[in-house]
């Protein structure tokens, strides 16, 4: 059996490799590399991988394998694997065999969970979208968020940014988000949130051991500042516990949507890097449900929705705001997957 998904002639792991080298991330690009010539050493990920019933690329198993990798390394086995991550050795193929071998079952069965990146450098972009949408309607914000993960980015407005050298948020927030902007900055307006509830098949807490190593493994270990910044909004999080239900997307998305909405707020449905997730019906039936709230939307119950995510052929992230009513959408920036940069366009 061909063990290696094909992906434009390559394997989905050297196609994300690619990804990662692009993104800087050398780190990244030699792990990912090595495990697809070692992969037949771990039979059980092997076949996970080659029977994977998506969209390989969609389900980011490149990153779903690298996060494994890390997780053990953080738990020290096996040894070389963790030397390596403490760059005491640079034999990525002995230390991605040692790693199948010894802990094929643990990484298969870590991929097979949801990827966890839950990335708050991403609330920067999401931030200028709710600062133009407070500009142009005069209103707070009541925020939904889909695909929380452990709800970090339901605190957006607890933290502090630098947007094109607008300040925005919290300025003595310990979470400063500082990304690389490019083209001219958003008009400064307030980040006016009036409450913000997110929903997950499966929330983290941000209280739990186990949450924080899953999230911490999903940091690539060549960016030790996204690491930091981590750390920084887990802490604002306990102080904070963000409200994240469990709850399949759709339904309690039609169910918040019903619900009476306070007169001279804003609605903002919200998602980062969400709908690839999605099979496309899922996807059909949530544009649908939006333009349906969207029918039904006036000028003092305004509904939005801020969209963060690839583009179908995975060539750029864009910041995308519709508005109702009237149902306009705008590009507003393209953006680094992980925010690292922004270049807005509105």
């Amino acid at each position: 059996m061909n063990m290696m998904i094909a992906a434009g002639g390559r394997s989905e792991l050297r196609r994300q490799s690619l990804v990662a080298r692009t993104l800087g991330s050398p780190f990244v690009a030699e792990i990912l590399e090595a495990a697809d010539r070692q992969l037949a050493l771990g039979p059980r990920t092997a076949a996970l991988i080659a029977g994977w019933p998506d969209d390989p690329a969609a389900a980011a198993l490149g990153l779903r394998l690298n996060s494994a990798m890390h997780a053990l390394a953080r738990r020290g086995s096996p040894p070389s694997l963790a030397a390596l991550f403490q760059r005491q050795h640079e034999d990525f193929d002995a230390a991605m065999a040692a790693a199948f071998r010894a802990e094929d079952r643990f990484i298969a069965e870590w991929m097979r969970g949801p990827t966890q990146t839950n990335e708050v450098a991403r609330a920067a972009a999401i931030s200028a979208a709710l600062m133009g949408l407070r500009r142009a309607t005069g209103m707070p914000a009541e925020l939904l968020e889909i695909g929380s993960s452990c709800g970090l980015n339901l605190n957006l407005a607890r933290y502090d940014y630098d947007l094109g050298g607008i300040r925005a948020g919290d300025p003595s927030s310990q979470v400063r988000i500082t990304p690389a902007w490019r083209g001219p900055a958003p008009e400064a307006a307030p980040l006016d949130i009036m409450s913000a509830r997110g929903v997950d098949l499966k929330p983290l807490d941000p209280q739990d051991a186990a949450t924080r190593e899953r999230l911490f493994a999903y940091i690539w270990a060549d960016q030790p500042a996204r690491a930091r910044r981590l750390e920084s909004a887990l802490e604002l999080a306990r102080r904070f516990p963000p409200r994240v239900d469990r709850a399949d997307a759709l339904t309690w998305l039609e169910e918040r949507l019903a619900e009476p909405q306070i007169p001279g707020t804003c609605r903002v449905v919200f998602h980062s890097m969400v709908l690839q997730y999605l099979n496309s019906e899922a996807r059909r039936t949530f544009i649908d449900l939006l333009h349906r709230a969207g029918a039904r939307a006036t000028r003092a119950r305004p509904l939005a929705w801020i969209s963060f995510e690839w583009t179908a052929s995975r060539s750029e992230v864009q910041l995308t705001l519709t508005s109702w009513p009237g149902a306009a959408t705008r590009l507003l920036a393209v953006s680094h997957p992980y925010g690292d940069w922004i270049e807005w366009r509105a």
